[in-house]
């Protein structure tokens, strides 16, 4: 019952914003803990940050820190990513996840319950 679908990814220069979204679908949406993660190109699967069913930030990358807000919108069913200053490293396929769980989001991929299918985000020097 449960699908998760991303937007705003693509080509970018450095210096500049994107805004991931990530469309839930299922009527329990809200009471879902949501992360963020992204995957390089030979590198592991690496947690963005995450929020719990509430909107509370519970975990954010160093890398994220003052230049990446996530958020959600209940009443759209949807969370977002705000990235801004990006850089180069920052390229990656960016990950939208839902947990099940009770409490705080976990930072462990294997632990979220649904994916979305990903969507690419490069940035260019």
């Amino acid at each position: 019952q449960v699908q998760l679908v991303e937007s705003g990814g693509g080509l970018v220069q450095a210096g500049d914003s994107l805004r991931l979204s990530c469309l839930v679908s299922g009527r329990t949406f809200s009471t879902y803990n949501m992360g963020w993660f992204r995957q390089a190109p030979g590198k592991e699967r690496d947690v963005v940050a995450a929020m719990n069913w509430r909107g509370v930030l519970t975990y954010c990358a160093d890398f994220a820190k003052g230049r990446f807000t996530l958020s959600r919108d209940n009443a759209k069913n949807t969370v977002y990513l705000q990235m801004n200053s990006l850089k180069p490293e920052d390229t990656a396929v960016y990950y939208c996840a839902a947990d099940r769980s009770v409490g705080t989001a976990p930072t462990m991929a294997w632990e979220y319950d649904y994916w979305g299918q990903g969507t690419q985000v490069t940035v260019s020097s």
